[in-house]
């Protein structure tokens, strides 16, 4: 399908699978890399503080997504993108130096407002670019960055475990998204579609602090809220304690496993979330981009008791596994288009990014309250009760809102696009709860 692209599309989208790709590599070279430096004798950093480096990224992530969407809506996406790519690679190589736990907190904070900015400028370029049609399989394929820029974290440090050298070296390999990213510079050209709406906003005289004062816009930002908030914890509850969960002991409700059989597992089911993102992303062409969300939930409720429970046998569990997290992810991959397609034009560069920012801003106490129950009552309980209601949550947000499958970008500044083929004055805008917009 990417041979169909013209040449700008597929740099475009190259430029931003990439960028996605090596933030996500940089942000897991961190959390691979704790227990190494708490070794470090020049930090001598407790658990505590440690724990920090990875709090400090997250919480300046809607700091970022605000600052770089604000300024992609002002002067387009091309040249806030590369300055954004540019910002979390430098501040990535400036760790490997980072003399003390002071300055490798601020380091983080830093790269933190660098990948907030990233994800929304992004999918907004890309699906700016892309054919309306062909938005689902290209949203899918663009959020396999995610589980690609983890596999590239976890094969950096086998690398430099391999060869026997220091933490720091692996920050080094921050130099790689932004040399790549100045060699797709001359090859990208600004979306046309931000374009287009400069010119309406010109003609009408409308700003962005006219837009951001809209009702309508205010009540579906809010809304997009809530449902990134669901998704992302629905994947962070499905992700992030589950390695624990397989090595933990059995007396802890855990699998058991050994550290090498459970970095298999983790390979196949990585291997699985990238096929869930493209499968569901193409589906989300042919069913629509909520009904496609709701059906890869309502399956992943489906496979839960798979996913928890090792009693059930290691190949049930590897099973369950790779479904889950194939269908948590195939419910993502559907989320770039439809982030960007129900963001009025003249700000989707500043919409889809802080809504989904600061969704996960909201999941990220997720992980404390899994090990809190794990503690109590045993990790299978613990995903069952984080990953369950995350699940039904993201079915009921999803399905209380609406969507715009096929939006024609660039046609209205003021308004989320309108549907093609739809009539304008039938579908002004969708609403932000349901057709009414109650």
């Amino acid at each position: 399908m990417l041979t169909r692209l013209t040449r700008d599309q597929r740099y475009s989208f190259l430029a931003a699978l990439l960028a996605w790709s090596m933030d996500t590599f940089d942000y897991f070279m961190i959390v691979l890399v704790l227990s190494d430096i708490a070794k470090d004798p020049s930090f001598d950093a407790s658990p505590t503080q440690l724990a920090f480096l990875t709090t400090v990224t997250l919480v300046m992530r809607p700091f970022g997504a605000f600052l770089f969407g604000i300024w992609a809506d002002r002067v387009g996406r091309r040249g806030p993108l590369i300055a954004d790519v540019l910002l979390y690679s430098c501040t990535g190589i400036l760790c490997a130096i980072a003399p003390n736990i002071t300055v490798l907190l601020i380091l983080r904070a830093i790269y933190g407002i660098g990948m907030g900015g990233e994800w929304g400028l992004g999918a907004a370029l890309a699906m700016e670019k892309l054919p309306p049609a062909r938005r689902g399989f290209f949203s899918g394929l663009l959020q396999v960055g995610y589980p690609i820029g983890y596999l590239m974290a976890a094969l950096a440090y086998l690398m430099i475990t391999a060869l026997g050298v220091s933490w720091r070296w692996i920050f080094v390999l921050s130099i790689i998204p932004a040399l790549t990213t100045l060699l797709l510079r001359r090859r990208v050209t600004e979306s046309e579609a931000w374009q287009a709406t400069q010119r309406n906003m010109g003609a009408t005289r409308t700003t962005i602090r006219d837009i951001l004062r809209d009702r309508r816009v205010v009540k579906r930002f809010g809304y997009l809220i809530v449902l990134m908030t669901a998704l992302n914890w629905m994947a962070h509850s499905a992700q992030d304690v589950y390695p624990t969960f397989l090595q933990a002991d059995q007396d802890s409700g855990g699998a058991g496993l050994s550290s090498s059989a459970a970095s298999w597992i983790i390979v196949c089911y990585t291997l699985g979330a990238i096929a869930g993102s493209v499968v569901f992303g193409a589906l989300s062409e042919r069913l629509g981009r909520r009904r496609t969300i709701v059906l890869a939930a309502g399956l992943a409720l489906a496979v839960l008791p798979l996913f928890i429970f090792p009693t059930n046998g290691l190949a049930f569990l590897v099973l369950g596994a790779l479904l889950m997290q194939s269908l948590v992810q195939g419910a993502w991959g559907v989320v770039p288009a439809h982030l960007t397609e129900m963001s009025p034009d003249a700000i989707r560069g500043f919409y889809p990014g802080v809504t989904y920012q600061i969704g996960n801003l909201f999941a990220a106490l997720n992980l404390p309250i899994q090990e809190h129950l794990a503690a109590g009552h045993g990790y299978p309980s613990a995903l069952a009760w984080t990953v369950g209601p995350a699940l039904v949550a993201v079915i009921i947000a999803t399905s209380l809102g609406t969507e715009a499958k096929g939006a024609i970008f660039g046609a209205s500044p003021a308004a989320a696009p309108i549907p093609a083929g739809s009539a304008p004055a039938s579908s002004s805008a969708p609403a932000p709860f349901g057709v009414d917009g109650t």
